[in-house]
């Protein structure tokens, strides 16, 4: 398994994605934190954490947005102003 920054993968796009369709798994850094995995096409992704947890009742998904999940529509007439004074209430 291969660990590359954004920078670097940016970069280098088409090799990565190529050592991905021979087989192997990417790892995506941001400033030396993983924050992704590039794999081959049909590879089981290893889910047991997010499974753990909606077992528990903890996280609830449906193939949709995740419950629990809050959206702030902000009206296009209004300022960005008052949407913030809005949002410290």
């Amino acid at each position: 398994m291969e660990i590359v920054g954004i920078r670097k993968l940016k970069a280098n796009l088409s090799g990565y994605l190529a050592k991905a369709k021979s087989g192997e798994r990417i790892v995506v850094t941001d400033r030396k934190k993983e924050i992704a995995v590039i794999s081959p096409w049909g590879e089981e992704i290893d889910n047991a954490g997010v499974l753990s947890l909606i077992k528990k009742g903890i996280a609830d998904w449906a193939g949709g947005k995740p419950s629990g999940m809050r959206t702030r529509v902000i009206s296009r007439a209004g300022k960005v102003s008052d949407a913030v004074l809005e949002g410290r209430r």
